[in-house]
């Protein structure tokens, strides 16, 4: 059995354990590949998430107004609350309903669209589709400004 030169045949001492290479340090990626990991399937997501949700709610797709009626206005929502509604546009009696669903960012204006429920008022609203998250509302379309078109209220039948 040939015998390796670099193996002493007596035990190691201090001079044999000095005189070996010195070992390697593991990369960092080897020493970290957990904590990367774990950085990569988390942080990476939200992070895109996050620049996904600021790109869609700060460019306006369209912008126009709305007439008619505001049916229901609501704050909803478990975690985020959100204001939800619906203006219905149709006022030929006999034809169904157009229904206008909303989203209400700003609790000034809710509050304001909350006094003229039931008389005829003018909605100004921002489309932003392509929102990733329903905490900022359930619809595309946010109402940003509100005027009531007349002061009395519809008859009721």
């Amino acid at each position: 059995m040939p015998e390796d030169p670099g193996i002493p045949e007596r035990a190691m001492n201090t001079e044999d354990v000095v005189s070996q290479p010195p070992s390697r340090k593991p990369s960092f990626l080897r020493r970290h590949w957990g904590k990367l990991t774990l950085l990569i399937l988390v942080f990476v997501p939200i992070l895109s998430l996050v620049l996904w949700s600021y790109v869609a709610l700060g460019y306006t797709y369209s912008q126009g107004n709305r007439v008619g009626w505001v049916q229901k206005i609501s704050e909803k929502g478990w975690v985020c609350k959100t204001w939800e509604g619906e203006l219905q546009m149709s006022n030929i009696p006999g034809s169904a309903p157009i229904l206008f669903a909303f989203t209400v960012r700003s609790d000034s204006v809710a509050h304001e669209i909350e006094r003229s429920v039931g008389r005829q008022v003018e909605l100004q609203y921002e489309e932003h589709p392509g929102v990733p998250l329903s905490c900022f509302g359930e619809t595309s379309h946010f109402v940003v400004g509100v005027r009531v078109l007349d002061g009395a209220p519809t008859p009721v039948r």
